[in-house]
């Protein structure tokens, strides 16, 4: 009994003199950073030359493009999540698509659309019908091929149980054609304490062997939802006759009458995606790739008919625009090639939706669309400044957390920011405009000798032009910085996807996968902590007061240190107290049972 007693007294005192060593000796290991110790000083990291710029587009005959079952079977079947987490879209084609110069489109109402499902497998207790669709590519040119798809089937699961996994078949049962079983999850109850598993993001995704490789990678880390930040399949980088794709199009082919596609690459898109579709949600936004322009003003048709979008149920009744719930964030999907302005529909939804957003129900606020706004790469270089100028003081006004975009095909975080200033309360933004596509991997930054591009170039696809000047800092009065601009925290031109992953209402781990790290245990090429701080900056909802803050700056930098160490010490500490009560408990079991 006394020398159990000993050991317990022996045990405390180590708890006591040692915690402190132990907790910084933890806290140097393979520390990770957190948003509070910056903002961090400028880095890039160059591409490398012993990998491939980019790789050509596969074949629409490798078997992951090609059609696997016979009409009027299901395929293409993908997942979208809702406004609600009690509500599932399910979407899928069935049917041939038809190519040639005279095409007719098939009849939507001669193959049901109905999803049987249940919460276990084999059975399917519930049946939801919906809705079916075709869409048509014209061109009225001299040897350009036309095109109609197949059926296009949209229905939405509702009444679904929280967190729920879920079994179900697609397809039409009248003709004994349901696909076969597949499986998804519901989120969670939109909560301060509930958050999706994993979060994948990913842009400019496209069909080639490093898409391949995107996706393969981005699987292995088991997201519950994904998110697509335009540019998906590059069909417009085709004749409609189809053949080899093209990294520049109008290099490729000059005398073409109109930017044209080859669209069953879409339908090629659609099979390679499905292994991971069918099982979790994708939200897509729509990216320039999608415009895909026929005569007489119409875009965007493939893009429309494919995809399943929460508009009406959100309210923007749009696609190009949208909002939904996953647990505890609420995401924000903007349109940028639709009318951004402050006096247009978009703009007044966007007010709408900030202004019912409750942060003590959603803690988190994301926001994605497809150019980004900070950049530092020469290719679109304040080619959406326009878009910035109209809506960043509202997103600003409402704590937005963090922004994803796309476009340019490289990978770049940003430092907080605001309106170009370093900004405690701003966004996080990120470009993750490197899913694989056959444009290949941008290298050159703005800042580059001879790379800053002239106010000319970068002409958008949609809005006007709003190219400016520095008025304030290093590069005052200049259109490019002569070194990486301070709002860049880190750059680098590598193919991959990221993963955001919300750990409580105050803190998430975003990671950056590269291509070349897919088989490198716990490997990544960014990875950081982003941290809100509602105490500091969602204490007066609709003030633009910026929160300035540079990383030379002795009194922000050590007033971020000393919370992120705060906050590191606490945790440590806590799991020191843990594991220490679990030993000393079971010294007291051994001595109770030895007595």
């Amino acid at each position: 009994m006394t020398c159990a007693k000993h050991r317990i007294a022996a045990l405390f005192l180590l708890l006591f003199f040692f915690s402190p060593a132990g907790m910084v000796a933890a806290k140097d290991k393979d520390r990770i950073p957190t948003t509070l110790d910056g903002p961090f000083r400028p880095a890039t990291r160059r591409f490398d030359p012993s990998l491939r710029r980019g790789s050509d587009d596969l074949p629409m005959n490798d078997p992951r493009l090609a059609k696997k079952v016979r009409s009027p079977f299901p395929e293409q079947i993908a997942l979208a999540a809702s406004y609600s987490p009690t509500s599932m879209w399910v979407s899928w084609v069935t049917g041939d698509a038809q190519i040639g110069k005279n095409v007719t489109p098939m009849d939507p109402s001669t193959v049901a659309s109905e999803v049987w499902y249940g919460e276990e497998s084999g059975k399917y207790s519930f049946v939801k019908r919906g809705t079916a669709t075709v869409y048509s590519q014209l061109y009225p040119f001299e040897g350009l091929l036309n095109y109609t798809s197949a059926i296009i089937h949209h229905v939405r699961l509702e009444g679904l149980k929280l967190g729920k996994r879920y079994y179900y078949k697609c397809g039409d049962s009248s003709l004994k054609a349901l696909s076969k079983e597949h499986t998804f999850e519901t989120f969670p109850s939109s909560s301060p304490n509930m958050y999706p598993r994993r979060i994948a993001v990913v842009g400019d995704l496209g069909l080639t062997g490093n898409t391949t490789t995107t996706i393969d990678h981005l699987s292995q880390n088991n997201p519950s939802i994904f998110l697509m930040v335009g540019d998906l399949s590059y069909a417009n980088q085709y004749l409609t006759t189809g053949g080899k794709g093209a990294p520049c199009f109008s290099c490729a082919f000059p005398d073409a009458p109109i930017r044209e596609t080859y669209q069953p690459r879409w339908d090629g898109w659609g099979r390679f995606m499905e292994p991971l579709t069918s099982k979790i949600p994708m939200m897509v936004i729509e990216g320039n790739h999608e415009i895909e322009p026929q005569v007489g003003g119409m875009s965007f048709k493939s893009y429309l008919a494919r995809f399943a979008v929460p508009s009406e149920e959100c309210g923007s009744n749009s696609s190009f625009y949208y909002s939904f719930n996953a647990g505890g964030v609420h995401f924000i999907m903007l349109g940028a090639y639709v009318d951004y302005n402050q006096s247009g529909a978009q703009y007044a939804w966007l007010k709408a939706d900030l202004h019912q957003v409750d942060r003590q129900v959603t803690p988190w606020l994301v926001a994605a669309w497809h150019p980004p706004w900070y950049n530092s790469y020469s290719s679109h270089y304040q080619e959406f400044e326009c878009m910035r100028q109209e809506m960043e003081a509202l997103l600003y006004q409402h704590g937005v957390d963090i922004v994803f975009s796309g476009h340019v095909h490289a990978y770049e975080r940003m430092n907080r920011v605001f309106n170009y200033t370093l900004d405690r309360c701003g966004p996080v933004y990120i470009t993750v405009g490197d899913g694989g596509n056959i444009e290949q991997i941008d290298i050159d930054h703005a800042d580059d000798p001879g790379k800053c591009p002239s106010k000319s170039a970068n002409i958008p696809e949609f809005g006007g032009v709003c190219h400016l000047n520095f008025s304030s800092g290093p590069a005052k009065g200049k259109f490019c910085w002569e070194q990486q601009p301070e709002w860049s925290a880190f750059r680098e031109s590598s193919f991959g996807h990221g993963i955001l992953e919300v750990i409580n209402s105050t803190y998430a781990l975003w990671t950056w996968h590269r291509n070349q790290d897919i088989y490198g245990e716990n490997s990544s090429g960014d990875q950081i902590y982003i941290v809100r701080q509602p105490e500091l900056c969602l204490m007066n909802i609709g003030d633009v007061t910026p929160r300035t803050c540079s990383y030379s700056s002795p009194q922000c930098s050590s007033s971020n240190q000393c919370a992120s160490q705060g906050v590191q010490y606490i945790y440590l500490f806590s799991l020191l107290i843990i594991g220490s009560l679990c030993v000393i408990l079971g010294e007291l079991w051994k001595t109770m049972f030895f007595w």
